[in-house]
């Protein structure tokens, strides 16, 4: 028999080596269960196509469910708030771009959440440009006719967006910055509806992510302007850069990546860092990708980490020029 005072020992350290062997099985065995990932956009866009994507093949390759609940509203931050209120147990995940990450921080006077504390980078997805797109019948050829039409009627052309201090929204703020263009924002609640529009003649323009006007482009109901990458894309190599088109040193390429609620276990996070990288490495995934515009981007989750960092401080110089602010 146990001297009294080791029995009163293993009573006290045992639970605790239990929830250390429940934690170390949870992350071996992850996920046992269905897994979430919220998409703070609507359906249509370009995160809500890769979130999709990523969905698909993590469900293959887990053996479990993987359902995409899109949570769009106020610039993403309803959706990114529900992620970083949710349990961190890796098994609600968040698919975000730079704008919605790293934009909202400097946009709102009273975020609900903190961008880079409240969440734990997990994975990078991957890195894609926007598109200056207007109607095919539309009298600009090009984005330097397009901006003289704008610059001949200051405030009367239009472009539409995915909502008001979106990346989109950015970016036009930053071309009539750098070429003293007037033009008239129409902000919409996603990208699908601003699209349609375009198409429709009800707005002159729309700056979007590639992957969600590349269909447009390529079956010519749309026309592609210029894109804002350093480089012309694979997906439409005759659609020249902004800074081909006469604006140097343009440059918007963001990032889409995975974030978990702050404090998820490390060898979760690890692991779904792992079978990312393995399924983004694959030629099926990077030729996927490639079709929408974009880039595969593998990343640890240190790295990725400092890229939100830097993001955060970039955009928010962006914000801060723009005067842009929702309060």
């Amino acid at each position: 028999m146990l001297p009294r005072y080791l029995n009163l020992l293993c009573g006290i350290v045992a639970p605790g080596c239990f929830c250390v062997l429940i934690a170390s099985a949870g992350a071996q065995d992850f996920p046992a269960r269905p897994v979430r990932i919220v998409v703070p956009q609507a359906p249509g866009g370009g995160t809500d196509i890769f979130a999709r994507a990523v969905g698909q093949r993590l469900s293959a390759r887990w053996g479990q469910p993987v359902v995409i609940d899109n949570r769009a509203g106020a610039a993403g931050t309803l959706g990114t708030d529900l992620v970083a209120k949710s349990p961190a147990d890796g098994y609600t995940l968040l698919v975000t771009y730079a704008g919605s990450q790293a934009i909202n921080q400097s946009l709102y006077a009273k975020l609900p959440f903190d961008s880079i504390k409240d969440f734990q980078t997990v994975a990078t997805i991957a890195v894609s440009p926007f598109f200056v797109v207007v109607q095919r019948n539309a009298p600009a050829k090009d984005l330097r006719e397009f901006l003289a039409l704008a610059r001949a009627k200051p405030g009367s052309i239009s472009f539409a967006s995915s909502g008001n201090a979106s990346v989109p929204h950015l970016i036009g703020e930053m071309l009539m910055h750098e070429t003293g263009v007037r033009l008239l924002h129409v902000p919409y609640k996603g990208i699908a509806q601003a699209l349609t529009d375009v198409l429709g003649g009800q707005v002159d323009s729309a700056i979007t992510s590639v992957p969600s006007a590349i269909q447009h482009v390529n079956n010519a109901s749309m026309r592609a302007l210029a894109v804002t990458s350093s480089k012309r894309v694979s997906v439409a190599p005759s659609v020249p850069t902004v800074a081909e088109s006469g604006i140097p040193n343009f440059e918007v390429n963001p990032w889409w990546g995975i974030l978990a609620p702050a404090g998820t276990d490390m060898k979760i996070v690890r692991k779904i860092n792992a079978d990312m990288a393995e399924l983004l490495k694959s030629a099926e995934a990077q030729a996927f990708f490639r079709t929408q515009g974009a880039e595969t981007f593998v990343t640890t989750p240190e790295e990725f980490l400092k890229i939100l960092v830097a993001d955060v401080e970039k955009w928010a110089r962006v914000v801060k020029a723009s005067g842009a602010r929702i309060d």
